[in-house]
């Protein structure tokens, strides 16, 4: 199967990308940092739901944070670009996951709910990426 996504929905082209940085030293890191492992600049982004990932490990939370749904599945997935190993952490679409299966990042508008916490909705981003098996 192949790593990279050769498919785009026409929403896709309308959602945030999944943003990493690579550095000049060939490393890509997610989230991006204003500087990588030898201390320069990013010189591209690369969007990383272009790309199928592998699950390393997951678990599932009961205990959530207010507006975070129950049972919350997560897993830290791993994708490979270019030669280089990049790991992200995130909720999955749901809890029918093994160690080694394929994912591939999906859009979600509201990860949590922002009327549930202590934040004003409007202080910060409530979208992201979750996590969805490929059959």
């Amino acid at each position: 199967m192949s790593e990279h996504q050769d498919t785009h929905d026409a929403e896709s082209d309308e959602q945030p990308p999944m943003e990493a940085a690579r550095y000049p030293d060939g490393s890509i890191l997610y989230p991006a940092h204003p500087l990588g492992p030898d201390g320069q600049e990013p010189v591209e982004m690369v969007d990383l739901s272009d790309y199928h990932a592998t699950v390393v490990t997951w678990t599932t939370s009961t205990a959530t944070p207010p507006g975070v749904r129950e049972p919350n599945h997560l897993a830290i997935v791993e994708f490979h670009v270019d030669g280089e190993s990049v790991r992200a952490i995130g909720q999955l679409t749901d809890g029918d996951v093994e160690i080694g299966d394929t994912v591939e990042p999906v859009y979600a508008p509201e990860l949590r709910d922002p009327d549930a916490g202590i934040r004003e909705p409007e202080s910060q981003s409530w979208d992201g990426y979750r996590f969805r098996p490929v059959e």
